[in-house]
């Protein structure tokens, strides 16, 4: 999911009361949520669409989710001790307590992958010990009712805090509305599948939006793919040499480590076109392809 829902989740179970526990615990929370998208950094050293095969990884698995968060304790336990040496700790900031900040930031690092499951891009959960991608199909990665829902929730539970509220409990409703809507968004997505078994298997993708509504990628069988049921890709997988090629570039391998559902075009020019069914949608699509050098393919036919 985007950061933003990352950030809200962390802060509202801040909101909860556990923000009470010790002294920065919203920080611990809210950046712990977000602490697994460190591997955006990548794009500093990798081009093209190496990227693809590296984020949602070894950042996103157990062993970061253990240190990562041991990090950004110690980082903040440090932060609160330099204030102090210098007289510019906040009078009204309780005790740190090392065991809660680090107990926060690893609560909140682990609601990161569960988030991230939830969309069709996919997650490694359990790097650096297997590189196997998981896919949720529930949510578009930018969930609009999920920004209102928490956004405001967190808006009115800060607001009663300040006016001697209940907002401790307010919080938790919020929370608990936000898991009943993903788990309807489940329910809906699996209903989807189960009406598309014809295909060999199908991904059920959620719109941006209209989040009862599903786009279904319908796997045929021999490089067919469906979206909606209707045939994408205008040339099979087999008119180039895909292990070849990948073999030969960095890119290639890993724009097909990072694709669950390849699609081949070839264009007016010739050139073939490497896509994912999944994002296959002309405004994304740039972004998530690759072109697949003339050596490696069929030469087409002429005209």
């Amino acid at each position: 999911m985007d950061n933003l829902t990352h950030s809200l989740v962390g802060a509202l179970i801040g909101q909860t009361g556990l923000k009470k526990k010790t002294g920065l615990a919203m920080p611990a929370l809210i950046i712990g949520a977000n602490l697994p998208d460190v591997d955006a950094a990548c794009f500093f050293w990798l081009e093209g669409t190496e990227h693809l095969g590296f984020r949602r990884g070894i950042t996103h698995g157990p062993p970061a989710l253990i240190l990562l968060p041991l990090i950004l304790a110690g980082l903040l336990w440090g932060w609160d001790r330099w204030q102090a040496s210098r007289g510019k700790r906040p009078e009204g900031r309780v005790p740190v307590h090392f065991g809660w900040l680090y107990g926060l930031a690893f609560l909140g690092a682990l609601t990161h992958p569960a988030l991230d499951w939830l969309n069709v891009y996919g997650i490694r959960f359990l790097e650096p010990f297997s590189s196997q991608w998981f896919y949720g199909d529930t949510l578009f990665i930018i969930d609009l009712f999920l920004w209102v829902l928490m956004g405001f929730g967190l808006w009115f539970s800060l607001r009663k805090e300040k006016r001697g509220g209940d907002w401790q409990e307010l919080a938790r409703n919020v929370l608990s509305i936000a898991g009943i809507y993903i788990v309807l968004n489940f329910a809906i997505s699996q209903y989807d599948k189960a009406q598309n078994a014809s295909y060999v298997a199908s991904i059920s993708s959620p719109p941006p939006v209209f989040f009862w509504q599903r786009e279904t990628i319908g796997i045929g069988g021999a490089d067919n793919y469906f979206i909606d049921g209707e045939r994408v890709g205008n040339a099979p997988l087999s008119a180039c040499d895909l292990d070849a090629a990948r073999a030969s570039s960095s890119q290639i391998e890993a724009f097909l480590f990072w694709s669950r559902a390849p699609v081949l075009d070839l264009t007016g020019e010739g050139t073939y076109i490497l896509g994912d069914a999944r994002f296959y949608d002309p405004r994304s699509r740039d972004r998530f392809s690759i072109a697949i050098p003339t050596e490696f393919c069929t030469e087409p036919a002429p005209g």
